[in-house]
């Protein structure tokens, strides 16, 4: 099939298109609201962007709490979203007040980060701690706004479970990361397959 984006007329039950780009990271985004609430959203609108310095981002459609804490406090972490945890990743997700603490709200524990102020799900098994860069309001081909923000932050901290280092390595199958499909689907990172860029002869 064949379907033009401008009209969108796919003829299916459900827009195809988050089915298809996939599977995405999830953004675990720790933040601080002005007033210190703590706050803690996933993103499946989440990657990294650069790695010198190391540079993520994340974004949804609409303003969130994540987005407005990270722009007035300048910090937030992201920690790893794994199998163990995916309930509790889920609870995290509800659409409540500002005034409620999902790490609460989802039977997590705020672990001290080292260098923000936001804290870091104890749980999970990665980290990292940032400082906000910039944002960048997403505009469509006709240069009206999309209503999604790319907020984009500087890792300045990583943690990691020595559980996950190998050999000097880390083996991200012990993690069993999600990773959000399509609809309200999820998968699990376990298999790990390597393959070396071809040389090419001058």
């Amino acid at each position: 099939m064949f379907y033009d984006t401008a009209d969108n007329a796919h003829g299916l039950r459900h827009d195809p298109f988050k089915a298809l780009v996939v599977p995405r990271p999830i953004g675990w985004i720790s933040s601080l609201a002005p007033d210190g609430t703590p706050n803690l959203a996933p993103y499946s609108y989440f990657n990294a962007f650069g790695d010198r310095p190391y540079i993520v981002g994340f974004s949804s459609s609409g303003v969130k709490d994540s987005q407005t804490n990270v722009e007035a406090t300048g910090e937030f972490v992201c920690c790893l979203a794994v199998h163990a945890l995916k309930e509790q990743m889920n609870a995290s997700s509800a659409m409540v007040g500002t005034e409620v603490d999902e790490f609460a709200l989802a039977a997590l524990t705020p672990a001290p980060s080292q260098i923000v102020k936001p804290a870091r799900v104890a749980e999970s098994p990665v980290a990292l701690e940032c400082r906000y860069l910039q944002s960048v309001q997403l505009k469509g081909l006709d240069g009206a706004a999309s209503g999604s923000t790319l907020v984009l932050g500087q890792v300045v901290g990583i943690h990691i479970d020595d559980t996950l280092i190998e050999d000097g390595k880390v083996d991200i199958t012990k993690a069993r990361p999600l990773a959000r499909l399509g609809y309200m689907d999820y998968a699990t990172v376990d298999t790990v397959f390597s393959m070396h860029r071809p040389k090419v002869e001058a």
